[in-house]
């Protein structure tokens, strides 16, 4: 029975692998090199498995690329400082921890990255509804129908999969993140 599952769990994610968007992959390239030539500073935002996701995008993309001499992102994760989330959220709401940490802060040359799979949830529609208020570019990863993020993002990394399937749509998600890490690794092989 395990085994029946675990086939369909990989054919799905192979149909979803056939239908990435590689000219949105190259748009949020185009973007985050702009950020880099511009010393802008670009800030991830998510929640759960997507929380997990920012903070692998923060590894790969900042420490990782930057230890190698590739590309130096300035790319925070505001979903990893745990006493100041839990600070804001205690004191003025879960649906501020983003926000709060963007306010006063974000500049209009920064760029957000939002990470949402129902695209619907209220911290991250608050803080780039904020963002695109500032006039921040505003990345989105989002799954299911996209929800309002899809819709509030300059550009959508979106996978279209049947509403509560998290796995796979987290998995695309980080796939996503690789392919981006990829890309800088293959081309810093060639300029050698």
């Amino acid at each position: 029975m395990s085994l029946q599952s675990n086939r369909i769990y990989i054919n799905n994610l192979i149909e979803l692998l056939q239908k990435i968007d590689y000219e949105i992959v190259d748009q949020i390239i185009k973007i985050l090199e702009e950020a880099a030539h511009k010393q802008s500073s670009i800030y991830i935002i998510g929640n759960g498995g997507s929380a997990a996701t920012a903070s692998h995008m923060v590894n790969d993309l900042g420490a990782g690329l930057r230890r190698r001499g590739l590309i130096n992102l300035d790319i925070t994760s505001l979903a990893d400082n745990v006493p100041v989330i839990t600070a804001i959220a205690n004191d003025i709401g879960y649906e501020n921890i983003f926000y709060m940490q963007l306010e006063g802060l974000l500049k209009p040359e920064d760029l957000i990255i939002a990470i949402s799979c129902s695209g619907n949830s209220p911290n991250i529609v608050k803080a780039v509804e904020y963002a695109k208020n500032i006039g921040s570019t505003i990345i989105g990863i989002t799954g299911f129908d996209g929800g309002d993020l899809k819709k509030l993002s300059d550009v959508n990394f979106h996978i279209e999969a049947p509403k509560g399937e998290y796995g796979l749509v987290e998995d695309m998600h980080m796939i996503l993140d690789h392919m981006i890490y990829s890309y800088y690794i293959n081309k810093g092989k060639t300029n050698v």
